[in-house]
């Protein structure tokens, strides 16, 4: 259950390798049309029948400058309610700097109590050297462009799912927890769900998850996103190995486009 809150947000699959050279990093630019800073996202999650917890998205108010480089500051926390801590007690806080040319992290940091297990890890990602610093400790081989896994939600966000056919298969690599591993998610088409906020239009994808760690599947993951330019996560739905486990929108603000996904 380590991660409760964002395993079904950020599915971690086998390792890869690879390598850039040192310009690539400096010539890329990512279009970003769908968030901006002040964005807010509030969720509730349910553990089957139960009201479990709250998650929240948040692109802070100001960029940061990071080395040189202008970076948007998100961070993403996830906790239990107060009638929850008796059976599973959840704090987390993840943040991580992300550059907004080049849409990659120079910086992570994890904060997480879970059931009695807590743990910190701070990464610095040198995309110049391709290696991840860890806690100024350890240093791994990365391939190109590598996101942590908060970053890899909002560059999966920048991608142009206009022409997205049933069946296309997306990937990003991700470095998490001193591995690195393949967010792989598959598009599964479109379709119109009814939530408290309303009913929408959403684009519906298929992360494919590591089998057997978590979930029984690879395909017991579900995330239903807004079918417009602000591509926000709606709705998440998995199936793991003690259950089900649902997370669905309760508040968005500052959002960069008009939801029109949103049908009044």
């Amino acid at each position: 259950m380590k991660h409760l809150l964002f395993l079904f947000l950020f599915s971690l699959l086998s390792l890869t390798t690879g390598r850039i050279e040192a310009e690539e990093i400096r010539i890329r630019k990512i279009e970003n049309r769908a968030f901006r800073e002040g964005e807010v996202l509030k969720f509730k999650l349910h553990y089957g029948f139960i009201n479990a917890g709250v998650g929240e998205l948040r692109v802070m108010d100001r960029a940061v400058n990071v080395g040189g480089k202008e970076c948007l500051h998100v961070v993403a926390t996830g906790r239990s309610i107060n009638s929850f801590d008796w059976f599973f007690k959840v704090r987390d806080r993840f943040e991580t700097y992300i550059d907004k040319q080049a849409m990659v992290p120079w910086k992570f940091a994890k904060d997480v109590y879970e059931g009695g297990y807590a743990f910190k890890d701070d990464y610095r990602f040198d995309h110049h050297a391709n290696l991840v610093h860890v806690n100024e400790k350890k240093q791994f081989q990365v391939p190109q462009f590598t996101q942590d896994i908060v970053s890899s939600f909002y560059f999966a966000r920048t991608l142009d799912f206009k022409n997205a056919r049933k069946g296309d298969t997306f990937e990003v690599p991700m470095f998490m927890d001193n591995e690195l591993h393949r967010f792989k998610f598959r598009f599964t088409g479109r379709e119109i769900i009814d939530l408290g906020v309303g009913k929408f239009r959403v684009m519906v994808f298929m992360p494919l998850v590591m089998k057997g760690r978590v979930f029984k599947n690879e395909e017991d993951l579900i995330v239903y996103v807004s079918d417009d330019e602000n591509k926000i996560p709606l709705q998440i739905k998995a199936n793991i190995l003690i259950g089900s486990v649902k997370m669905t929108i309760t508040e968005y603000s500052g959002l960069r486009n008009p939801l029109t996904s949103k049908i009044n």
